[in-house]
């Protein structure tokens, strides 16, 4: 029995060049596109590259040489599965993705839950994007400042130094309040984003609020607020919908307490207001009238057309990929917020005793 062959080993630039005829440097600039290399010499390197089955220059090599990995890291403090339930997040991806195109950059998804399964101080990455909704934003922006990162936060002010891409959190929830204190409504209560890093849910304290590590719902509170001084309201696990039941039960179980209007901090939150108020009888908006946050298209929730704010995650997403290819180049981009857009649905109306008159 003989041994088998042993496998050939992969070509490499010299290979390549010594079959062109060319030396190693200038078949590296035949396969980089630039330097004083003629058209005839490319197309000699380039057929050589394929008949010896060279694929080109190990990226990695690449990388080590410019001393930059190629990859833009992005933030999610939650499991990645839980991100991509969630259509903000997922339009923030992309947008992100369309940001960093000109450079080729990859994207990695850091997921920092705080259990410890992943640092974010040692990802292998050359600029960071930062979900800043979750209220462990802080602890990130302290690992990668010490490994000098350019970082973005999308929402959640990360510090002076820290580019910031926001939206009108509290100047939009406030004209949402607006809308339903004209519709009639005195008896409000909010179903909030997490409020701090353990994401313990329960009633809205003044303890808990005056804690907050969440700019996004801390804004969104304050908000409501201007509208209506004395609301109070749930604090939920997650921007989800069974969160979103979960916390509306505790509000809507009890008629003498139950409000007549929910205001949602996200609109995957005010679907699952709405499933509340269906399994204990209630009719949305005739019953309790709802509202959410963010604009996005929530599976299952039809026949309903949400009262909401219609935020422009994508373009926030966009913004925030760009500035890093800004800061990789050495330059330094602005602070930039976006505003949001009312969008009257059919989840909210005047309260009942108002609506028979």
């Amino acid at each position: 029995m003989t041994d088998a062959a042993a496998p050939h080993p992969r070509p490499t630039l010299a290979d390549v060049a010594a079959h062109a005829g060319v030396s190693p440097s200038t078949a590296s600039l035949a396969f980089s596109g630039s330097g004083p290399v003629s058209e005839a010499t490319r197309e000699r390197v380039l057929e050589s590259a394929r008949q010896l089955n060279y694929a080109g220059p190990d990226p990695r090599a690449q990388s080590l040489r410019r001393g930059r990995s190629g990859i833009v890291g992005v933030v999610l403090e939650e499991r990645v599965r839980a991100a991509f339930l969630d259509p903000v997040k997922i339009q923030m991806l992309d947008g992100i993705s369309d940001g960093i195109a000109s450079i080729g950059a990859g994207l990695l998804l850091l997921t920092d839950t705080g259990d410890g399964a992943v640092n974010v101080g040692n990802a292998p990455v050359d600029a960071v994007a930062l979900i800043g909704c979750s209220p462990r934003l802080a602890h990130s922006v302290a690992q990668l400042r010490q490994r000098g990162i350019p970082m973005v936060a999308i929402e959640g002010h990360a510090g002076d130094d820290i580019i910031e891409i926001s939206i009108d959190n509290e100047d939009a929830t406030r004209r949402g309040a607006e809308h339903l204190r004209a519709l009639g409504h005195s008896r409000v209560a909010l179903v909030t984003l997490p409020l701090d890093p353990d994401r313990r849910d329960g009633p809205l304290s003044p303890e808990r609020e005056a804690a907050s590590t969440s700019a996004t719902t801390s804004e969104r509170i304050a908000g409501a607020r201007a509208v209506f001084p004395e609301i109070g309201g749930v604090v939920a696990t997650a921007s989800d919908v069974e969160a979103g039941r979960l916390a509306a039960l505790m509000l809507l179980a009890d008629p003498e307490t139950r409000p007549t209007a929910v205001i949602a901090q996200s609109d995957l939150l005010a679907a699952g207001v709405i499933r509340a108020a269906e399994e204990l009888g209630l009719s949305v908006p005739g019953d309790v009238s709802v509202l959410g946050f963010d604009g996005v298209q929530v599976d299952g929730l039809a026949p309903y057309d949400l009262t909401t704010l219609v935020q422009p995650s994508a373009a926030k997403g966009r913004a925030a990929g760009e500035a890093l290819v800004q800061m990789l180049a050495g330059e330094h981009p602005r602070d930039r917020c976006f505003s949001s857009v009312f969008h009257q649905g059919n989840t909210t109306a005047a309260p009942r005793a108002l609506a028979a008159r």
